[in-house]
């Protein structure tokens, strides 16, 4: 009686602030749900150091159909700070004459296995190609780069200031591939391309029936679309389940964490819009094939790599918003390679779709203009008439935007970063070398001081011909 007696003195308002009180007391803080890092491995790359630089004087092809004839390019603080005709400059800026020279941005490359199938060609340094199952999403090529490749040095000698690398093509899913700039370092989050969204490798066609035929499968082209259409497949209950908890959470339940899949993550996160999907694919049914594929599911494929037979459906990837990563005039070494030609590239781009001119290949990323100057040489041949303004687009701010970095590089224009190249003479001659390479702004080569080109740690006491060590 006497606790009744109490409580009936109490005021409504003080009896149920009482309550809650003793409420709130008994419930315990609520977790935090479970997050995953998207981004466990960061760049920590650091620009070299630069100066302010005026290069005056000069051809200037500005990578996105410009073309200045006795022009100037000033960089400062790693950016490109002005370009014209002429510019003004602070007091102090070094300056590079650059009568009968030509400039550039540097060229990216979007197909390379620099560092994952390194110089020397030996067994150990053969770490491209995880084949122990069709899909092995879950890998990711820079845990294979190995940053000592004198191949990244030589690429650099021949104006590739970016470049991304894939695992190869032997599987349906290959795994993520990365962007780095190429300034070799100790270890690969010092080349990682600072917020440069992730590539996904994925391969149609022959290879993957060829290396799993005897192993399980698939062993057919309709058993490579049946492997893809699986795998996303799976994604999609992956992502829904994860989906499905977060919305749980945020309704009040206490759902349970589903367990975390890398392989599905990789996926997922392409579903998402998180990565890009990068496809090695020769035959214009097997990429229309894709295409059906790619909307089935709803994601986005940036590009097909080689693409011999792009030409014979520009159109559609046009349509489709997809690129074409090809070769200026390999073809011929297999079956799904045979009907190449030597127009290809000038054709896919006189259709208005995404041209682009890549390496696959450690001595043809060294000179990845002279492939662009034959692609460009034979269109002409063949009456399709594109500027050498127009066609630089191939080597620069095409394969930028198919990776995700056209607002850092790939073109001259004030605020990007200064990632630029100064040839010796026009850089569609057999005869033009690169004079100077330079990476947001910093002089990364000078061919006319070999004392400061870079050497790799491999190389050492073992110096090439006609190299400087």
């Amino acid at each position: 009686m006497k606790l009744l007696s109490t409580y009936a003195g109490m005021s409504l308002s003080v009896l149920a602030s009482l309550l809650l009180a003793g409420c709130d007391a008994e419930q315990p803080e609520k977790e935090p749900p479970v997050t995953l890092n998207k981004n466990p491995f960061p760049s920590t790359y650091q620009a070299m150091e630069s100066e302010p630089t005026l290069i005056t004087n000069v051809h200037i092809l500005d990578g996105i159909g410009g073309y200045i004839e006795s022009g100037a390019v000033f960089i400062s603080d790693g950016k490109i700070q002005a370009i014209g005709k002429s510019v003004s400059v602070p007091d102090g800026t070094k300056t590079i004459d650059g009568k009968g020279q030509w400039v550039t941005p540097g060229i990216i490359d979007v197909h390379s296995h620099l560092g994952v199938y390194a110089t020397p060609d030996t067994a150990s340094h053969s770490d491209g190609n995880e084949m122990t199952d069709p899909v092995t999403a879950q890998a990711w090529a820079e845990h294979s780069i190995w940053p000592q490749d004198p191949g990244f040095h030589r690429a650099l000698m021949g104006g590739v200031t970016s470049l991304q690398i894939l695992p190869g093509s032997a599987n349906l899913v290959g795994g993520r591939a990365v962007t780095v700039k190429n300034v070799p370092n100790r270890v690969i989050q010092d080349m990682k391309f600072p917020g440069a969204p992730y590539g996904m490798k994925m391969a149609c066609g022959e290879n993957p029936k060829r290396v799993y035929g005897k192993r399980g499968g698939p062993g057919t082209r309709m058993g490579n679309v049946a492997g893809y259409r699986q795998a996303w497949a799976d994604a999609q209950d992956y992502k829904n389940k994860w989906d499905r908890y977060y919305a749980e959470y945020d309704q009040g339940k206490d759902p349970k964490v589903p367990k975390r899949d890398l392989k599905l993550e990789t996926l997922a996160a392409v579903l998402d819009g998180e990565i890009i999907v990068h496809m090695h694919c020769y035959r214009a049914d097997d990429m229309g094939t894709m295409l059906d594929v790619m909307k089935e599911f709803n994601y986005q494929i940036g590009s097909f790599h080689h693409a011999v037979e792009s030409y014979k459906i520009a159109d559609r990837l046009k349509e489709n918003n997809v690129c074409s990563s090809m070769w200026a005039d390999w073809w011929g070494f297999k079956m799904e390679a045979y009907d190449g030609i030597q127009e290809n590239i000038p054709m896919v781009h006189a259709a208005g779709a995404c041209a682009i001119v890549h390496s696959d290949d450690d001595k043809g990323i060294q000179r990845l203009n002279q492939e662009a100057a034959k692609a460009w040489g034979n269109g002409k041949r063949a009456g399709i008439n594109i500027s050498q303004a127009d066609a630089w687009q191939w080597l620069s701010a095409n394969p930028a935007k198919s990776l995700g970095i056209f607002e850092q590089t790939g073109s001259l224009e004030v605020g990007k970063n200064a990632d630029l190249v100064l040839w010796s003479a026009d850089p569609f001659s057999t005869y033009a070398k690169t004079v100077n390479v330079y990476i947001d702004g910093a002089l990364a080569f000078d061919r006319n001081d070999p004392s400061s080109w870079p050497v790799s740690d491999f190389e050492l006491g073992q110096p090439g011909e006609g190299d400087s060590k």
